[in-house]
Formats: C-alpha cells, structure tokens, sequence
C-alpha cells in the first residue's frame, strides 16, 4: 500500500508539473470585426519573454499597432472585451518609448503591405506564456489578447499611442 501511494503521489506530482508546463507553440487564430480570418499567431514561452510569430491577410496596408491586451476576450464589437492594455505594475504608462518605462503589452508596430498581407517575428521580454517569475502571465486566470489596431502606435502618446480603434482580435487562453 505504502509503494503504490507513493506512486500516486508521484504521478499527481508529475501531472501537476505538466499542467503548469507552458505549451511549445500555441496557435491562436486572428480574427476581423465581421469574425472573418485576418491570419494566425504563434506564440512561443522562452526563458526570458514570450517569442510572437504573425501571419496577417485581409489588413489596410501601412503600419499597425499591435498590443497585449489583458482580457482572453474577443467577443465585443470593437474588441473593447479584451481591456486595456496588460500591465506590469499598478502605475503604468504607455509606449516603448516612453522615458518613464511601458506596459507590459507594448509590442513594436506591424507592417502590411500593398496586398493586405504581412509576417512578423517579434520577441517580448515583458510578459511570459504560462507563469513563471514576476512579469505578466499571458495565460492568467481570464487569459489575454493579441490585438492589431487600425492605426500606427507612436509609442509616446497616452493611452494607446494613437493606434486607434481594433481592427484584429485573438484570444490567448488561461492557463
């Protein structure tokens, strides 16, 4: 009895330890205001941030301001369900620019060309996929959101640098 409790004990340990492993590669699926595709997203945990790949289609060519948004929530018109912007500490203040620091969700801007189209790898050292240390965790307890906005962010101005209204939303999941 003695050695298959242990065993148990194990096995919920090693089950435990799994389920608070952040995923290799989550996908999430982008999408446009009327619900239609505007491309995918990876997002990778790495020791020190959290690695972002983008597939867009269907965009306004120019640049676009791209955020992490603190609400797993897609479901309003407009994207407002998804919150503000994640936030590493209680004063906050916007743009990576910004001499008196940033949010955790700033990200650089997002090119689309002529064709609607555009890629981007992008590397966040501000928040992680899944826990782990004092930076914001994307899969908190009511997830996030990748967001794209219409305009360019200036990565001064506040609230949101002028990126203007959302025009993509992707959810990313709680953990």
């Amino acid at each position: 009895m003695r050695y298959a409790l242990l065993g148990l004990i194990a096995s919920v340990t090693a089950t435990a330890a799994l389920a608070a492993t952040p995923p290799a590669n989550l996908r999430i699926d982008l999408k446009n205001s009327t619900g239609g595709s505007a491309g995918v997203a990876t997002l990778t945990a790495a020791p020190n941030g959290v690695l972002l790949k983008l597939e867009v289609k269907g965009l306004t060519p120019g640049w676009h301001g791209l955020h992490f948004h603190e609400k797993g929530d897609c479901s309003a018109a407009g994207f407002t369900s998804a919150g503000a912007h994640v936030h590493g500490q209680a004063s906050v203040v916007h743009g990576l620019l910004n001499p008196d620091g940033n949010e955790a969700g700033d990200l650089p801007n997002l090119y689309v060309a002529a064709d609607g189209t555009g890629t981007a790898e992008l590397f966040s050292t501000y928040v992680t996929l899944g826990g782990g240390g004092a930076k914001p965790d994307l899969m908190d307890a009511d997830g996030s959101a990748l967001v794209i906005h219409a305009n360019p962010d200036d990565h001064k101005a506040q609230p949101i640098g002028g990126a203007g209204p959302r025009i993509a939303c992707a959810t990313i999941p709680k953990g």
